[in-house]
């Protein structure tokens, strides 16, 4: 019999009548909570108040990742996206009825509260989050201030909205006359388009069909923009944040010279990326590096997998690692938890989702390629992290912060790396091949990512000065931040300083792609010692996975080995991206 490759959401609900049936639930729930307001300084009925907190979170989620992950299935599917809406309105309206709980517990002392912990032992996952709130106390509001906020939250995340709707649903098709052709533009081809195309001409020209849209609505861009900045400045002043920045980096506990020490050091040492592009320049015998060539391979893998042998792959590399590990790989894997290949409205990119108890899923787009069995180790790393963190964290802690989410994700794709370089099969070709894709997973997360944190800090403290943000000035940045860490003019690109409207993340989810840098360099060093067999690394290195979110994520990296309030550690990537153009240049040779 045939293995399954989709996903079995019966999991969660048999059918979508026991969703609506438990979506109907939310708002009596929420009216219950909020029945408990003024009422939280009796012990009996904060300990209630917790216990169907803590019930309707484990709903709200198991509603989220079936009607998420159903959309995301069939984008086109008009039943699922407002199943998924009709959840995101539920969450709000539950959080808005639930608004009164921080500032009435601030009010009851954090002594107080720590006592009634003590008191109560089945609530000791909250211990945490209260530590957190007290912390955070100088931020929170009056309950009259904090219902007002609440009620305005949607406003708030409107850019979101806005920059969705603009760049997905309203996107219209385009397309490049090439020299065999014309071809069709996608946000999601247009990489493999780069890659395939024959000439500089060609490229250009998919380049800048794709920037084309961006261009004809730059200023409607830079206004949703403009906007997402408002927001982020209302909350900094209306909480009492020092900055834009400061609202970001507070709740996580992560101290700002993290931040700082990551832009000096890429920004200072970009040399060893100078010297990537020369040497790729002159291997592709290009004229000029063009930033859009960074999709064009050295070397061509000829390698193709099936699913079951790009599985194999994975499980045969981290054959070396504890029995434990080994069989957390298998779990993740496992039919029903898989959406494997490409579909008709199936969300493009990968992704890992768990928590709250629930066994992870995976998203794929397997297309049998040697990209796609590192994606397969990626996202199990996410999957395995979840496992870890559900099998020794209660329900609350199991969620881990974006901080250090990337960290098993990414030891297992440099495990993979050396294990494929230590095969006696590998040509020259495969060795060009496998050293481009570490040393483009350190531009891309470690340069690129900081380059994007390095234009949101600039920017944020222009529109604290009260300076006007328009597209001259957003694309100005970028062409400044390019030339310093590049040493690329993209103004000689076209439409390439518009790369800010391309990038969702900095409306999304502002300041957080940093993030990303700093998760592969605390992945890179903490392989790196369980690679040496420093005695206790892969120990300390379960520890961390098995924290879940039980503390701050520096204090958690740290305990791992690796200790970013410092420089060292962003250095060393450096000297890792030096080492790798080295080995890469004698091969070229």
């Amino acid at each position: 019999m045939e293995e399954r490759t989709t996903w079995d959401l019966t999991y969660f609900y048999k059918d979508r009548d026991g969703f609506l049936q438990d979506l109907a639930k939310v708002k009596g729930v929420g009216d219950e909570l909020a029945s408990f307001a003024g009422k939280l300084s009796d012990e009996d009925k904060l300990a209630e108040f917790l216990r169907l907190d803590k019930a309707a979170n484990v709903l709200i989620a198991r509603l989220y990742f079936y009607a998420s992950m159903g959309s995301d299935l069939n984008k086109k599917d008009v039943t699922k996206s407002e199943d998924l809406a009709k959840v995101q309105v539920a969450l709000e309206e539950l959080g808005s009825k639930t608004s009164f709980e921080a500032p009435e517990l601030l009010s009851l002392g954090e002594e107080r509260i720590m006592a009634f912990l003590d008191a109560h032992k089945d609530l000791q996952e909250y211990r945490f989050s209260m530590k957190k709130l007290f912390r955070g106390k100088d931020h929170v509001l009056s309950a009259d201030k904090e219902k007002l906020l609440s009620a305005y939250s949607p406003l708030l995340s409107e850019a979101r909205q806005l920059y969705s709707m603009l760049t997905v649903a309203d996107r219209e098709m385009a397309k490049a006359r090439l020299s065999d052709g014309e071809v069709e533009v996608t946000m999601s081809n247009w990489s493999s388009l780069i890659k395939k195309a024959k000439t500089a001409e060609d490229r250009q020209a998919i380049f800048t069909a794709l920037y084309k849209y961006y261009d004809e609505r730059k200023n409607a861009y830079a206004e949703i923009y403009n906007l997402g900045l408002k927001g982020q400045l209302a909350t900094m002043r209306g909480r009492g944040y020092k900055s834009i920045l400061d609202t970001h980096l507070y709740d996580d506990a992560i101290p700002e010279k993290v931040f700082s020490s990551l832009i000096e050091v890429a920004s200072t040492h970009t040399q060893p990326l100078h010297e990537y592009y020369d040497l790729r320049a002159k291997a592709l015998g290009l004229k000029k590096h063009r930033s859009y060539d960074r999709f064009l391979p050295l070397a061509e893998s000829e390698a193709s997998y099936t699913y079951e042998q790009a599985k194999q792959t994975f499980f045969d590399s981290i054959k070396e690692f504890p029995a434990d590990f080994q069989a957390k790989a298998h779990e993740v894997l496992k039919p029903g938890f898989v959406d494997v290949y490409p579909a008709d409205g199936k969300r493009t990119g990968a992704y890992s989702n768990g928590g709250y108890d629930f066994h992870p899923y995976i998203l794929l787009n397997f297309n049998g390629e040697l990209n796609d069995v590192f994606t397969l180790a990626h996202e199990s790393g996410h999957s395995m992290h979840t496992l870890y963190a559900e099998e020794h964290q209660p329900t609350l802690l199991q969620d881990y912060t974006i901080f250090v989410a990337e960290i098993a994700s990414t030891f297992n794709e440099h495990n993979l790396v050396d294990y494929l370089l230590k095969s006696d099969s590998l040509t020259k070709q495969d060795k060009i091949f496998l050293l481009q894709k570490e040393i483009d997973e350190i531009v891309s997360t470690f340069y690129r990512q900081t380059l994007f944190a390095h234009f949101e800090r600039d920017i944020a403290k222009m529109a604290e000065e009260g300076q006007p943000i328009n597209y001259v000035v957003l694309s100005k940045k970028m062409t400044e931040l390019y030339a310093l860490y590049y040493g690329i003019d993209i103004e000689e690109e076209g439409l390439k300083p518009l790369v800010w409207a391309y990038i969702p993340h900095l409306f999304y989810t502002p300041f957080y792609v940093y993030q990303y840098a700093t998760s592969f360099t605390s992945s890179m060093l903490i392989y790196k010692r369980v690679k040496e067999k420093v005695p206790g690394a892969f120990d300390s290195y379960i520890r961390l996975l098995s924290s879940g979110g039980n503390d701050y994520p520096v204090e958690q990296v740290k305990r791992a080995g690796v200790d970013l309030t410092t420089k060292e550690p962003f250095l060393a990537v450096v000297e890792r991206m030096e080492e790798l153009v080295r080995k890469l240049k004698a091969l070229l040779n």
